[in-house]
């Protein structure tokens, strides 16, 4: 799948956003080794801490059916009915992906359109991460 696939897809996924308090539309697109696409939504909840992130959200749907290892995310988001932004992800998204991805190749799309992204690695973005190897 291109890249342009893939942020066509995360743009898809964010259309499922529910966003009732913020209004800020988050959609992601992760891609397993194995080739197998999962899309993922922001849910929030009135209790702000029990909302789930578009990134957390594609991770567990992949790892609730048997896939844990991973290639990239795509990650799009802004406010409802607004343009696209550069949209990195929390700290605690950043933390999940370090227990499922290689901080060495995992690549992190952010993307403002199907055209204009920016890419980075995972030990970019969570620098001196911790680790089961840490336990």
């Amino acid at each position: 799948m291109s890249m342009k696939e893939l942020i066509a897809k995360a743009i898809e996924a964010r259309k499922m956003a529910y966003t009732p308090y913020s209004h800020f539309q988050v959609g992601a697109c992760l891609k397993a080794k194995n080739g197998q696409i999962f899309q993922g939504c922001n849910i929030e909840n009135a209790s702000y801490p029990a909302t789930n992130c578009a990134e957390r959200t594609a991770i567990f749907k992949a790892v609730s059916e048997g896939i844990t290892e991973f290639e990239c995310i795509v990650i799009v988001g802004g406010k409802e009915g607004g343009k696209l932004e550069i949209c990195p992800p929390c700290g605690i998204c950043r933390q999940v992906m370090a227990e499922f991805c290689n901080p060495e190749n995992f690549q992190i799309i952010l993307a403002e359109s199907e055209e204009k992204y920016k890419t980075f690695l995972l030990k970019e973005l969570l620098p001196l991460s911790f680790g089961g190897n840490l336990l």
